[in-house]
């Protein structure tokens, strides 16, 4: 069962959570974030430290301080338990302010990000103890771990989280935090922001669970963002493949990677909702249940390239020596188009853009189009769904349409469009698609 940031948010969501794990039959392990605001406080901190403002990195150590003293002094009542909340706050405060007088370096942030969900899981565990509750704190940095790819290790996670349970077998309630990992040099990494979600997956398939639990803030996966469009429905039931093209393209209620462990060990996933347990929310496991558009999403921040050159493209190996430049540089396709004169695909990040896109010259002419955005439209067998395409383009004929991407997954058609157009294409299609206005 994995809680978020907005789940564990106030204390009195906390106390709730303690309601929906001690309603469980079967024994169960609470994966929780960081309390919402702190991993971005602790960036903020980081980066301050990185520019040498130990004033301003002061400061907001100090606001956060203010806030976990307030929050305790709303999730536990007895002397006893108050006490050990104030020591857990002290201690990890106190690493906070050593870090001032310390040189900045990427290990120190990460020990930085860390403390969120050290936090979270400590306080969490206390309240549990006031309120007499069995349970056991499982410290993801004795299992969790990455390697030097930052891939994570699931045989390694495997062994050792079944040997801390099997040390610990007597309990219903295990605890634990999501998100933080060790790297291969051993030292306090992460899984990313979003992390959680990848945490509960893996350890989910670790111990093969009877269901990976994501409890959010929203009743499931949505037909299309609620944030932007006004009218969207949850979605009862999906496929894993489903599930993976939604998150990878954008749906913000799931992390990206998370899917895949849970897909590769046949553990059932279902989003539901901390605020409304009793809603149905969104059941995730290898059967579809349905043939036909399920939801749309859509991926921020795309940079799409196009190289152009009628001399090589039909030469042999083309097109290999233009995914080698992207290896090299270990930056992710999204889409990719062919014709006879020129490649067009997208990527992600601009980490290493102005290097790729050196390495691409010698290739043919390369043009650059950022602040763009990837539209998916996902279901099950979509392509062989009758008058799909005639309804997706008949919904948004007064948009530009830069890239099409359909045929390379069954389950998404995607559309690359000019980020400006974003909310007006998810109204579109929530419209023209599943008839919601």
């Amino acid at each position: 069962m994995k809680f978020g940031g907005t789940s564990v948010g106030k204390p009195e969501r906390m106390h709730h959570i303690v309601s929906l794990v001690t309603k469980e039959t079967e024994p169960a392990i609470v994966v929780l974030s960081a309390l919402s605001g702190t991993t971005n406080a602790l960036v903020e901190i980081g980066e301050h430290i990185s520019k040498g403002d130990r004033n301003a990195a002061k400061q907001t150590i100090d606001k956060l301080e203010a806030h976990y003293q307030d929050f305790i002094s709303k999730l536990v009542q007895k002397p006893e338990a108050v006490a050990k909340a104030k020591s857990i706050i002290a201690e990890h405060f106190e690493f906070l302010n050593i870090i001032l007088k310390i040189s900045f370096s990427e290990a120190l942030n990460k020990d930085i990000l860390a403390q969120g969900e050290l936090l979270s899981t400590k306080l969490f565990c206390v309240y549990l103890e006031e309120q007499g509750i069995e349970h056991m704190l499982l410290p993801a940095l004795e299992f969790m771990t990455i390697d030097s790819y930052d891939e994570p290790q699931v045989g390694s996670i495997k062994v050792k989280l079944s040997q801390l349970l099997q040390q610990h077998k007597d309990k219903k309630i295990y605890v634990t935090q999501g998100y933080i990992c060790r790297n291969a040099r051993g030292e306090v990494d992460n899984l990313k922001r979003g992390g959680s979600d990848y945490s509960a997956s893996l350890i989910a398939a670790a111990i093969n669970a009877t269901v990976c639990e994501i409890w959010t803030d929203i009743d499931g996966m949505h037909n299309n963002d609620p944030r932007i469009v006004k009218k969207t429905v949850p979605v009862e039931r999906m496929s894993f493949d489903e599930a993976a093209e939604l998150a990878y393209f954008g749906a913000k209620i799931l992390h990206p990677a998370s899917i895949w462990p849970a897909q590769t060990y046949n553990v059932p996933v279902r989003l539901l909702n901390t605020m409304e347990p009793q809603a149905k929310g969104t059941l995730i496991e290898e059967k579809a249940g349905s043939v036909g558009v399920k939801a749309v999403a859509a991926k921020d921040n795309i940079i799409a390239i196009r190289i152009k050159s009628s001399r090589m493209l039909l030469a042999y190996g083309f097109l290999r020596k233009i995914f080698e430049v992207f290896e090299k540089y270990r930056t992710p396709i999204d889409m990719i188009t062919t014709s006879e004169v020129a490649v067009s695909l997208t990527i992600d990040s601009s980490a290493h853009l102005k290097d790729i896109l050196k390495e691409l010259e010698p290739f043919g002419t390369v043009e650059v189009d950022q602040n763009q955005t990837i539209i998916s439209v996902v279901g099950n067998e979509i392509s062989k769904t009758e008058d799909m395409v005639k309804k997706l383009f008949g919904s948004i004929m007064n948009i530009p349409v830069r890239m099409v991407s359909y045929g390379g997954s069954p389950h998404n058609i995607s559309l690359l469009v000019p980020a400006e157009y974003k909310t007006q294409i998810l109204q579109q299609l929530n419209k023209g698609m599943f008839g919601l206005e």
